[in-house]
């Protein structure tokens, strides 16, 4: 068995994540008090208590699902005896996910995965008013046809491809009348379904630039270490180990596509047959059996989780 540890992004929380960790582990406790502590923030009580509004903001949800993900590594590690860079071949995460992703593979720390998230979340925020961008997943239309209804939809502002998520899933993001003209125009193009997304940004396009520049600057005075094994890079879909390129394709990654589908399948090129999702939810999971079904997929986020995955190691 070769296995990838992946992460997954924002949409994946939910109020009382976490909760159950840090009722069974000591050790996932005191992971999420180094993030409240990093933070300066009782962001662990928001997690297990909410309010869900105040969760889902984005610089509450980014580190919030960072932590959840990390708090799993971390009873991994010093309650089942795991060492990431024998139990996985590469590590990969979805948007926010990446971050995840080096801190489990020891290029970041968690304090400055944390406060990275925090900034990233901020930025990204800040970048376009509430209201003035968009969201949309196009459903039953492959990444090519995306880009073109997207190229299309660009006539009345920018549009462009935010995540490749799966066959016949893709996310499009931009100027809301531009977004809301591809899901028009998607519908006339043999889409099954389309959905605009409640997000509060259009992330992972290029009116985010602005949050690329403050990203940029917080990266650039960042501790990073080359990870223990390779990331698999939202950016490229290849693998990275070098600091200095992550440092650059983290930057690149705010106003890039995510190529989710494409990374899963090169993990599965690169002898990959098993991914591990690791924090909360289970989207990744469900991604990776559209994506290929001989892939074998696994979601751990809870203490029986834990307990099925460490017999297999």
């Amino acid at each position: 068995m070769t296995r990838a540890f992946v992460f997954p992004g924002q949409g994946s929380q939910a109020v009382g994540m976490g909760r159950e960790l840090a009722a069974a582990f000591p050790a996932a406790r005191h992971l999420f008090q180094e993030v409240d502590d990093a933070l300066g923030q009782h962001l662990a009580k928001l997690m297990f208590e909410g309010p869900a509004d105040e969760l889902t903001l984005t610089e509450n949800a980014q580190p919030a699902l960072m932590a959840v993900s990390l708090a799993v590594i971390r009873v991994l590690r010093q309650e089942g005896g795991m060492d990431v860079a024998k139990a996985c071949a590469f590590v990969a995460g979805h948007s926010l996910g990446e971050y995840s992703a080096l801190a489990a593979a020891e290029a970041l720390s968690v304090p400055v995965a944390a406060r990275l998230l925090r900034t990233r979340g901020r930025a990204m925020q800040q970048a376009v008013p509430v209201g003035v961008g968009g969201m949309a997943a196009l459903i039953g239309v492959d990444f090519a046809a995306a880009q073109a209804i997207a190229k299309e939809a660009s006539e009345v502002g920018v549009c462009e491809t935010a995540n490749d998520n799966a066959p016949g899933q893709v996310v499009v993001s931009g100027a809301l009348a531009a977004v809301e003209r591809a899901v028009a125009i998607a519908g006339g193009k043999g889409a099954r379904k389309c959905v605009m997304l409640p997000v509060s940004a259009p992330f992972h396009c290029s009116l985010l630039a602005p949050a690329a520049e403050i990203m940029e600057e917080a990266l650039a005075g960042a501790d990073i270490e080359s990870p223990v094994v390779p990331l698999i890079a939202n950016v490229t879909a290849a693998p990275v180990e070098e600091a200095a390129e992550i440092r650059r394709l983290l930057v690149k990654q705010v106003t890039s596509t995510v190529r989710w589908r494409e990374s899963v399948l090169a993990m599965k090129a690169l002898g990959v047959d098993t991914l591990v999702e690791v924090g909360a939810g289970r989207v990744l999971s469900g991604l990776a059996r559209r994506i290929d079904r001989d892939l074998a997929a696994m979601a751990v986020g809870t203490p029986e989780d834990i307990e099925t995955l460490v017999k297999t190691l």
